[in-house]
């Protein structure tokens, strides 16, 4: 028997000072089965962090040909692809390729460190590129805020994140890899 995705229902308020944007999002989570709560709380962190009208999950995990998270245009165009993790290189490429600007959010302590020594080379040639590091303690704390039901606020200030609920925030300092600001 195949195992179903958990769905996860999420109210999110983003006050992000850094863009000037401040909405509420209802959102419906869906958490793969080989999806740890950490990767999840990731893709909602890139999420806040780049929300607007149009910004979309996708199917992610389940997909190969689409990012974790995209902005389209009117006419199809994708404007933002976001990426979560340590993807091959041939990934971003394709990415790079196929949208006008791509983000990657990497994570995972030492193992993220040795796999951006080993890719940033090849990397450093896209223009449309930015990846950042998220540091081990913040995204293993963000999977403590994991609930099926979720009421979140999320602050942003001069690259610095908060993210919380009634019980606990997390601050979450993202660190630029590569990419103009």
């Amino acid at each position: 028997m195949a195992l179903t995705a958990t769905i996860f229902k999420t109210e999110l308020q983003i006050a992000d000072m850094d863009r000037g944007y401040y909405a509420d999002h209802i959102l419906t989570l869906a958490r793969h089965p080989s999806e740890t709560d950490e990767r999840m709380m990731v893709r909602l962190l890139a999420f806040a962090l780049h929300a607007g009208e149009a910004l979309q999950f996708t199917r992610g995990v389940c997909a190969d040909d689409e990012p974790q998270l995209w902005e389209r245009s009117l006419s199809d165009e994708i404007l933002l692809w976001i990426e979560v993790g340590m993807p091959d290189e041939r990934r971003l490429r394709k990415a790079c390729n196929r949208a006008r600007q791509v983000v990657l959010y990497a994570y995972g302590g030492r193992t993220a460190e040795q796999w951006w020594e080993r890719t940033a080379p090849e990397l450093r040639r896209f223009d449309n590129l930015q990846v950042f590091n998220l540091p081990q303690e913040a995204t293993r704390a963000l999977a403590g805020l994991v609930n099926r039901s979720m009421q979140l606020q999320c602050t942003v200030q001069e690259g610095q994140v908060w993210l919380g609920n009634a019980d606990a925030t997390v601050l979450i300092e993202p660190q630029r890899w590569l990419g103009e600001a």
